[in-house]
């Protein structure tokens, strides 16, 4: 299977208000999508669409070949990681990282009467390993810093390994330095020929990873411009969704965003 998300017509109506209106929006295995917009464009609603969270008001949604409406939804969220701080809210803060990320096996957010066996665990500490988060594995979620929690969320994340991975704002909120270490670490995660599709929700520009190969302007609930990311990052294209002279440059793997 090639094609991980296929929206036709997608339109999400909240409160007699369409959050997200006619979107359509294709993205294949081998793609690494980040997602941009004002606030309110329906950034985290089309995330929340795409990890099968919440239905479409109209049109169709296929997410990893099935489509919503005809599927045990149930099933299919085990076969999408998704990582977002609403999410998070749900992990006791009493419960130990190693756990925190071994329940995704089971799509629970705090361990009860499951089963796991040695190979569970075993892949739950690979996965802190790569997250950096090793040396946290018996400590309680809610002793983390806001770092550790962000990279604990996208273990959490990665741990059933996904065919799609997606991330709300992963690193919304840290210092620089937490910032920038998340940034690096999910950069090489996207680089690696093995990583699933993943698209990244995010408010700045400086934020995207190396990897990142497409990116999608949200603006009033549309797609405002979508397709291979430097041709969609430009400067005259992010200066109008957002209604303000802005300059967009990219170097060293990086985009940076100034005022014009």
């Amino acid at each position: 299977m090639s094609r991980v998300i296929d929206f036709n017509n997608v339109t999400v109506i909240r409160d007699n208000r369409p959050i997200l209106n006619n979107v359509d929006w294709q993205v294949e295995a081998d793609q690494r999508w980040v997602v941009i917009g004002p606030n309110g464009a329906g950034k985290t609603t089309l995330l929340r669409v795409a990890a099968a969270q919440i239905h479409p008001s109209a049109g169709s949604a296929t997410i990893l070949g099935e489509r919503m409406g005809e599927i045990n939804v149930f099933e299919l969220r085990t076969r999408i990681g998704f990582a977002s701080s609403a999410l998070a809210a749900h992990i006791p803060n009493s419960e130990t990282v190693l756990n925190s990320v071994m329940t995704a096996s089971y799509a629970v957010t705090g361990r009860w009467n499951e089963k796991y066996e040695d190979i569970d665990e075993r892949r739950a500490r690979r996965v802190l390993n790569e997250w950096h988060l090793d040396a946290h594995a018996d400590r309680a979620f809610g002793t983390l810093s806001d770092g550790e929690r962000k990279r604990t969320q996208i273990a959490r994340a990665v741990m059933p390994d996904p065919e799609l991975l997606l991330l709300d704002e992963p690193v919304a909120s840290l210092d620089l330095a937490a910032r920038e270490q998340t940034i690096k670490i999910i950069g090489a995660y996207a680089s690696a020929p093995t990583a699933p599709a993943m698209v990244m929700v995010t408010h700045h520009l400086e934020e995207i990873p190396i990897g990142f190969t497409h990116a999608l302007i949200l603006s009033q609930g549309q797609i405002f411009a979508a397709g291979e990311i430097h041709q969609t990052l430009t400067s005259e294209k992010i200066s109008e969704a957002f209604g303000f002279g802005l300059n967009v440059d990219f170097q060293d793997g990086r985009f940076r965003v100034r005022a014009r």
